[in-house]
């Protein structure tokens, strides 16, 4: 099973969620593939989450993370011990997201996104101080990342596979060339066919 999880304010229509949800439905996968909309409060999207693989395999589980998103794959891949795909992570959401408490709108759409200040309390009990088994983590960051720190990212994931792109952007534009690398990494060869 993949699981892909979103970044701050987004939703499964982001570029990267549609692109591996299309992926995985021309390989037939698509009851592997699960893309909730996250709540806003962190403690509710790991609730969401943790609902949705509680009868998983997690020897055959892999979670998929987008910014915000990578956070929470990184707290769940060091609850239960399952593989993790992170691409342009949060690191320190706490620091990062103190500025965002307020209502807006979500990015997919005029719906109204309300974070709140005890949200930042949930981040930094969720924090992964340093990861426990570096096999496990695949890295895609972007130097170009206008939102976070790509240095931060890939010394946070010291010892995990890491592709480190010249370039890019937050959004990551060009996933699609990275997309059989991360499938291949959550044991689904390009033909479809599960390897793991």
């Amino acid at each position: 099973m993949i699981l892909y999880l979103h970044g701050f304010r987004s939703s499964p229509q982001s570029f990267k969620a549609r692109l591996m949800g299309q992926r995985m439905r021309e390989l037939g996968l698509q009851d592997r593939y699960a893309c909730p909309q996250l709540p806003a409060s962190p403690a509710g999207a790991i609730a969401l989450a943790e609902s949705l693989i509680a009868t998983a395999d997690m020897a055959r589980l892999t979670v998929v993370g987008s910014s915000l998103g990578g956070f929470y794959a990184t707290w769940l891949a060091e609850k239960y011990g399952c593989r993790a795909v992170l691409l342009n992570p949060a690191v320190k959401p706490p620091r990062e997201l103190e500025s965002y408490v307020g209502v807006t709108t979500q990015y997919h759409s005029d719906e109204p996104f309300e974070f709140k200040h005890e949200y930042i309390a949930e981040l930094r009990a969720l924090a992964v101080d340093k990861i426990s088994r570096p096999e496990r983590y695949f890295l895609i960051a972007a130097t170009g990342d206008e939102v976070l720190d790509w240095r931060e990212m890939v010394a946070h994931y010291a010892g995990a596979r890491q592709t480190v792109i010249d370039g890019s952007d937050h959004g990551i534009a060009e996933f699609a060339d990275y997309l059989d690398d991360v499938l291949a990494f959550c044991g689904v060869d390009a033909s479809g066919k599960a390897v793991s």
